[in-house]
Formats: C-alpha cells, structure tokens, sequence
C-alpha cells in the first residue's frame, strides 16, 4: 500500500480502549454496604487490571493458557488479597458480573460512528474470551457498530504473540499496512507497530513511551482523533 493512502480497516483493542477497566470497582463501590470498597477501589482497580496483564504475558511464555475469564478471576482474587478485601465472595462475583457490563468510554459511539460513515472497517481484536467480548459489546451498544469481534482463543494464546495479529488478516483479507490498530496499552501498540500496523497509542494517563524495538506511530490521549488519523 503507498503510505500515504488511508486504511481500509481500523482495529480496537477492548479492554482499557473500548471500555474502561475501572467502572467494575467504581460501580461496586457505589453501591449500599461498601464502604470498605469505596476506600480502596482505586487501588484494586489498577492493582486487578496489572495483574490481569501480567498473567496474560506469563501464560502466553510458558503456554498454559487459559481464558481471559479465568485469568481476570484470578487477577482478581489478588487484589481483593492485597487490598485486604478478600474473603467477601459476594464482592467478588458482584465485580466479576460488573466487569461482563464496563462502560465505554464517552466518545466511543461517536468515533465508531464516523468511521463507518467514512467507509471503514472497525473492528476489535482482544485477549477477551468470545463470551465476555459480546457481553460487553451488547451492554455498551456496540454492536451494530463493529464488522467483527476477534478473540485470542482463536489461536490459544494472548497478546503480544504474532499468531493474534494474524486473525486480522486472516478474517479481512488485509495486509497489515492497511490496518489502523489502535490500543491503549503501550506494549500492545509498539507489538503491533513491529507486526507492521499503523498503529495508535491512546495515553489516557500520559505515560511515557515504552522503551521497546519498535513504537506506536501515533499517540493520543483519547480516541477523538482516531477519524482523522483514518484519513477523515
């Protein structure tokens, strides 16, 4: 593809992209009886999400993997123990069951929305199991605007592993090059900008860049620009 023609296609990550990864334990935390939790969930909510990420990268080197379900449980079950909320079965399948329905965030819609008017594709490509993808899709409305939901277990292993990049190109028929991946993880923008994806950044926190072999071509701290980097 010459450089400088648009993508046909733009790629989402779910998790921390799509959906914000702490409206489970704000949500929680609001709710009657929590006061423990309405101290502490900022906390658990980035200790759970490390973790998560953690397992993923430990798994997927060591091949025993297992499903996103399980491996957020069990991100989980450490917070809850380092934030010494742990042994309250109720909070955590309360926050299980909230993490299936995470909020997207506010501009979400919209940028979907202008892509297809433009003519592109959109699609998500994530660790997510197939059934906690079309649960948080369904509750956030998405549906109808997304051309497909991509799952690891396709190929059994998580991110950053190249064989999850491929189902891109597998399902659309796509060379990389025309492929805009968008991530707000760091590692899974720079993994896929050595894949050979245009790639974006969406630094909501305004961490610097990580210091791996190859790096996101562009970086933004919300989705908003995402049409324009499209070519709209």
């Amino acid at each position: 593809m010459v450089a400088d023609t648009p993508p046909r296609l733009c790629v989402f990550d779910a998790y921390g992209t799509l959906f914000d990864v702490a409206a489970a334990a704000r949500r929680a935390a609001a709710e009657p009886g929590r006061a423990a939790l309405a101290e502490r969930w900022p906390r658990l909510a980035e200790l759970w999400r490390l973790k998560q990420l953690q397992y993923t990268w430990l798994r997927a080197i060591t091949g025993a993997h297992a499903d996103f379900g399980t491996v957020t449980g069990d991100g989980l079950d450490w917070a809850l123990e380092a934030t010494g909320l742990a042994g309250d079965a109720e909070l955590r399948a309360r926050l299980l069951a909230l993490y299936r329905e995470l909020d997207a965030y506010p501009e979400v819609p919209a940028v979907l929305d202008a892509l297809r008017a433009g003519g592109r594709g959109t699609a998500i490509l994530s660790n997510g199991s197939p059934e906690m993808l079309a649960a948080a899709v369904g509750s956030a409305g998405l549906a109808d605007r997304l051309d497909a939901v991509l799952s690891v277990e396709e190929v059994g292993i998580f991110k950053p592993a190249r064989a999850v990049y491929d189902l891109v190109g597998a399902h659309f028929a796509t060379a990389p090059d025309e492929v805009l991946f968008v991530s707000a993880n760091g590692w899974d923008a720079a993994s896929a900008a050595a894949y050979g994806f245009r790639t974006v950044w969406v630094n909501r926190a305004g961490d610097p860049v990580d210091r791996l072999p190859a790096r996101p071509q562009h970086v933004a701290p919300d989705l908003s620009d995402v049409p324009r980097l499209a070519g709209l």
